[in-house]
Order: structure tokens, then C-alpha cells, then sequence
């Protein structure tokens, strides 16, 4: 750890030129929105970031998804949180611990700092991280994640912009870049996909943008191991179909809400059966298209399923 880190990450957050850097929110769990970076347009690598973060119809409640210090191979110098939550050591110049005192140390620009937007939990924040390596292979790489942040279940968006004020993103080379707006709506599910409306209907459920659950996978996840290998389409989603299976709906029975995660066993993501016998989000449909996809392996062990059923699969 050098002694002029603060002159160092203040320097790197303010410069011109022009240059492109894509941010990228993706929404991995529930209530979790991961922010992620690309520069591999340029050829310098990118040094520093400033973000404002946005939400719409409720607050950020947490933030993480980083490593606080220097040679982490990441973005974990923070420069509006360093001076207030980390001591450096009179003697040595070095960070005793990057823990933060008497406050966490975290990305986010205290709210009272010129042009930063405000606190967690709230709205709005501004996040600033730069790196700082002592050898190359600790330097950041041209793509990556910056950090995660935890909204409530209310907020239908959140947008992130560059932070002109504090600096935009910066590259090594001390060239500004302006990044464009991102945002990333609580619609994972394409409202031009014919079937959105029953997605709303059975409360927009997560599962339905996992990446191969319209093949047949009803919990997003791998059963298997790296000696035998790995299946998207096995017993545990199996066994959610057998507790969807041929539920009726109002009025003829209960119908699938009353299943813990029955939906998730919708693949074909339509109902069969009619109005005198009753209607049934799970039935043959259903098991045809896991039974098209049951066991098949993924590479190296086998030709894997396609991964195609929304245009960006949520990670459960």
C-alpha cells in the first residue's frame, strides 16, 4: 500500500478524451441487480469508475459484491469512503485494515459530498472504485463485476449513469469516458413474448427467466457432478413437475398458485384442458418438453440444451 493512494485515486477521477466503456446490470437473484463493466473496445484498461445508481419505486437496500484494498485484482480503492472509514499508518503509510472505522468501507460516496446522490437504504447512490496493483497480473481485466446491490421488491427499475463530477469512468491512460445510460426493468420476461400476460398473472415468477426453463428446467440449477457430469433437466425438476402436475385452476380446483413453485413446472408456459373439464398450467406439454431435455449432459460429458428461453436469463 503507497503513501499517495488518495492523490493517486483523486488524480485518476478527473480528465478528458473520449473513449467506450459498457456497463451492464443483470439481475441475478431476487431483489439482487449485479453490476458489471466491459472495455474490451479499448486498449487501455480502466482505472476508475463514478456511477450514479438509480432506482425506481422503492430503495437500495445493500451493496456488495466487492473486495475492499489494493492488489485485490479488482476495483477496491474507494476514494469518497477512504479518508472518513479507513486509517493509514503514520509509520509504514500502510492501510492497517481495510475493514473501514468507525464506519463499513464500501463504494458509496458519503451524500453529502459534491454531486453525490445519497445514502442506503434510499433511491439513489453514487459508487466510486479505482484499483490500484503493484505487478500486472493484479490489474483488473477488460471485463468484470463491480459490485451487486440489494433493491426492495417495489423498485420496477434502476439506472445507472456516469458521474461527470466526479469523474466518469477514467482509463489508465487518464482519458475520460462517458458511459450511456443503463437500466434494467423488474420485467425479465419479454413483454413481447405472447405468453407475458400469464407471466403477470401468476405474479411475474422468477423461474420462467431462468435460461433453459422453457426446456424443461424448473430450478435453474445443475444436478450431476464434474466425474459424471452435469444435467439442467433431472429429478428435482421432476419432482416440481409431479407437484404442479394437472392442478386444476378456479373454479374446477385450487389451481397452481396454491403449489409452492408449481409455476416453475410451466414450461410450455400455456394451459391445457378446457372450460367444462377445467384448465391445468401442468400436463403433457410440459412433460414432453422435459422429456426432450431429461438427463442430457453438458459439455465436455454431452451436447448440453440450449439456453435461449429469455433474451437475459436470471441467475437464481
Amino acid at each position: 500500500m503507497r503513501k499517495m493512494i488518495l492523490t493517486l485515486a483523486v488524480v485518476l477521477l478527473a480528465a478528458p478524451v473520449w473513449a467506450t466503456v459498457t456497463i451492464k446490470l443483470d439481475k441475478i437473484g431476487d431483489g439482487v441487480i449485479q453490476i458489471s463493466y466491459d472495455a474490451t473496445s479499448e486498449t487501455e484498461y480502466v482505472r476508475a469508475l463514478a456511477l450514479n445508481i438509480v432506482a425506481t419505486g422503492g430503495n437500495i437496500t445493500g451493496i456488495g459484491g466487492y473486495e475492499p484494498g489494493d492488489d485485490t485484482g479488482g476495483y477496491g480503492i474507494f476514494p469518497g469512503s477512504f479518508a472518513g472509514n479507513i486509517t493509514v499508518n503514520p509509520t509504514t503509510g500502510q492501510v492497517d485494515s481495510w475493514v473501514g472505522n468507525p464506519n463499513p468501507y464500501t463504494p458509496v460516496a458519503p451524500a453529502g459530498d459534491p454531486d453525490a446522490l445519497g445514502d442506503i437504504p434510499g433511491p439513489a447512490i453514487t459508487i466510486e472504485m479505482g484499483s490500484l496493483y503493484s505487478t500486472t497480473e493484479m490489474r483488473p481485466g477488460k471485463t468484470g463485476v463491480l459490485c451487486t446491490i440489494t433493491i426492495e421488491s417495489t423498485v420496477s427499475k434502476v439506472c445507472v449513469t456516469g458521474n461527470a463530477i466526479r469523474g466518469n469512468v477514467v482509463l489508465e491512460n487518464a482519458s475520460e469516458v462517458i458511459p450511456a445510460e443503463v437500466c434494467w426493468s423488474g420485467d425479465c420476461f419479454p413483454s413481447n413474448n405472447p405468453r407475458y400476460g400469464d407471466w403477470v398473472a401468476y405474479g411475474k415468477p422468477l423461474c420462467w427467466c431462468y435460461a433453459r426453463q422453457c426446456r424443461g428446467d424448473a430450478d435453474g440449477k445443475k444436478q450431476g457432478s464434474a466425474f459424471a457430469g452435469y444435467m439442467y433437466v433431472s429429478t428435482d425438476d421432476l419432482n416440481r413437475l409431479i407437484a404442479a402436475w394437472q392442478v386444476k385452476e378456479p373454479p374446477k380446483g385450487p389451481g397452481i398458485a396454491t403449489i409452492p413453485n408449481g409455476i416453475c413446472a410451466d414450461f410450455n408456459h400455456d394451459r391445457q384442458g378446457s372450460a367444462f373439464a377445467g384448465y391445468m398450467r401442468v400436463s403433457t406439454d410440459d412433460l414432453a418438453l422435459m422429456i426432450a431435455s431429461w438427463q442430457v449432459k453438458e459439455p465436455p460429458k454431452g451436447p448440453g440444451i440450449l439456453g435461449d428461453c429469455v433474451p437475459e436469463p436470471v441467475v437464481p
